[in-house]
């Protein structure tokens, strides 16, 4: 990793556009997240964490369709979320790698699209499983990609690729692990551990396909230092995920959940 971490070399916060390539991701995926924290029982009376809670689309909506007492929604930049925060939601910076965040336990935990781009995540998931409490539930969710061997025949999958390289060696994003959460989740002493994938549509104009052309933009520096692609293929990629000529496998949403046993009784 040579760039900083998530906001620093790419993805600043202050560069213009930031909230709205992050909303893109939002409308893409926070159906499926609502979905599956609705099937979970997330609802009246919960208290929740939300990590890297982002523009605070999920916390939000936690309270105001799930109706939970209140969420804490962290994130490293939270400029997006304090201009958004809405009653029962709580707003703090933090850093969830820091060794001082001990925001006490919560019955929910989620946190999506943060550990990808942070190392050490074994030990990151065990840390996040304490602080669910007794009966809770962890749910984390990040990027897989379904196809990743796949000749890069589109111009997409050429630029995803040149995307996946640039940014592992740059911030450290790696997804190549995700797949192993179920054993992770396990592993830190969580039962009853699920998990899905969903991939949406690219199709053209989609929230999706909107969200990685802003996301090809923002990390273009990275791509290009890869040699996979050059200027012209990463324009070539942007234009064709917004033309009717689009056909690619979009990278899925990989979630998984796991809950802390109940207290026995004494």
């Amino acid at each position: 990793m040579t760039g900083g971490r998530y906001g620093e070399a790419v993805f600043r916060p202050e560069q213009a556009g930031e909230g709205e390539r992050i909303d893109f991701g939002a409308l893409a995926y926070d159906r499926v997240t609502m979905a599956r924290l609705h099937a979970l029982g997330v609802g009246p009376g919960w208290r929740c964490l939300d990590i890297g809670a982002g523009t605070g689309t999920v916390s939000r909506r936690l309270l105001e369709e799930a109706g939970v007492a209140e969420v804490l929604a962290v994130d490293r930049d939270v400029r997006f979320l304090a201009e958004r925060a809405v009653p029962g939601m709580e707003v703090r910076e933090a850093d969830v790698t820091a060794p001082d965040f001990a925001p006490g336990r919560f019955r929910l935990v989620h946190a999506r699209f943060v550990l990808m781009h942070l190392p050490d995540h074994e030990r990151l998931v065990r840390r996040l499983a304490e602080l669910v409490e007794p009966g809770g539930v962890l749910v984390l969710g990040d990027a897989v990609e379904p196809a990743a061997d796949r000749d890069p025949a589109t111009p997409y999958d050429r630029a995803m690729r040149a995307m996946w390289r640039g940014l592992r060696e740059t911030i450290g994003t790696d997804v190549s692990w995700v797949p192993s959460y179920p054993r992770l989740l396990r592993g830190a002493g969580l039962e009853r551990v699920g998990a899905e994938v969903r991939v949406p549509p690219l199709l053209p104009g989609s929230p999706i396909s909107r969200f990685w052309a802003d996301t090809f933009e923002r990390s273009r520096a990275a791509m290009l230092a890869t040699g996979l692609v050059d200027d012209a293929g990463v324009d070539e990629a942007v234009r064709y995920l917004d033309s009717e000529d689009c056909a690619a496998l979009a990278a899925g949403l990989l979630t998984v959940w796991g809950h802390r046993p109940a207290a026995r009784p004494a």
